[in-house]
């Protein structure tokens, strides 16, 4: 019997995955199994839910619990963060070491990632964090990796395009996700295009997982198409950069105020100024490429990535 988890439910996930104290959890999780429907399709989910909700209170009766962090716990930076998955030496520190200033180990021997490793990428004018983790394999995986992942906005699955194993280790990485209860990343990292046969392996792999993921090529070694993937985990996090500007001043767009697509203007007054979202009579809309200037939109119109607002109280 299908469980139809409604939008309520899944917001309430939502808030349990980003959860990062033990009263947001319990909080979330109460939520959780107040909007899940109870019919025999959700008794196992009825139960896990109990259970997890039974332990989150425990450990926040224990003594000190409230102030202790565990070691894996890596605080979210900048507009997002983004967990690097993925199986033993497919290149996830190389890929972080290249694009941070993050210095995880990187060596040619499996499981040399041990501990969360972040560091801040630039998007242009946006920093996102990325963290390195341990690989997720058949072999081995941390037991610690679960709690990690819930503290990320998002993922991204690093692979060795050149190593067939990796194929294996996919079907491996999305089981213990599906276990976890974590969504599957939506962009597969092939690393390694530079080698003899990468871009080939590449187009194969893309067509192979065509229905579940975007497919990138990269190569850590030479630089190639490390550019793409930090417009595409920009993309990822479903983010949009508004500027503002003063009535008869230029924009000022060296620091976006940084929403979720979605947003509406109402929201960028908010970012700016409490005062400014309880007195906003409108706005009027810029374009970096010189369109729609001066154009009068109202407080829920939806802004656009880049746009430049000129409110009006």
């Amino acid at each position: 019997m299908p469980a139809n988890l409604g939008p309520e439910y899944l917001a309430a996930e939502d808030e349990y995955r980003s959860a990062q104290t033990a009263a947001e959890k319990i909080a979330a999780l109460e939520k959780m199994f107040a909007t899940l429907p109870k019919h025999k399709g959700t008794e196992k989910m009825q139960a896990d839910i109990r259970h997890r909700l039974s332990q989150a209170r425990k450990e926040s009766q224990k003594k000190g619990a409230a102030h202790s962090v565990p070691f894996y716990f890596v605080p979210r930076e900048g507009a997002g963060q983004v967990a690097v998955v993925g199986p033993a030496n497919s290149g996830k520190s190389s890929l972080v070491c290249a694009l941070t200033h993050a210095r995880p180990e990187v060596a040619d021997y499996p499981f040399t990632t041990r501990l969360p490793t972040p560091g801040m990428m630039s998007f242009e004018n946006v920093q996102i964090q990325l963290v390195d983790l341990p690989p997720i394999s058949g072999e081995f995986t941390e037991p610690w990796l679960p709690q990690a992942l819930r503290t990320a906005n998002a993922s991204v699955l690093v692979v060795d395009v050149n190593d067939p194993g990796d194929l294996e280790e996919i079907e491996v990485i999305e089981e213990r996700l599906h276990e976890w209860r974590l969504p599957a990343p939506r962009l597969l990292i092939g690393n390694k295009v530079d080698q003899p046969g990468g871009l080939d392996n590449l187009a194969a792999l893309a067509e192979l997982f065509q229905d579940r993921y975007r497919a990138i090529g990269i190569s850590t070694a030479t630089g190639e198409g490390l550019p793409e993937f930090a417009h595409a985990v920009f993309d990822l996090l479903e983010l949009v950069r508004v500027y503002t500007k003063v009535p008869g001043r230029k924009a000022e767009i060296s620091t976006p105020y940084v929403l979720k697509r979605g947003a509406t203007v109402l929201d960028a007054a908010r970012h700016v100024h409490k005062d400014f979202a309880e007195h906003l009579k409108f706005a009027r809309l810029y374009r970096r490429a010189g369109d729609h200037d001066g154009l009068m939109v109202e407080r829920h119109h939806l802004v656009q990535d880049e746009d430049i607002l000129e409110f009006h109280i």
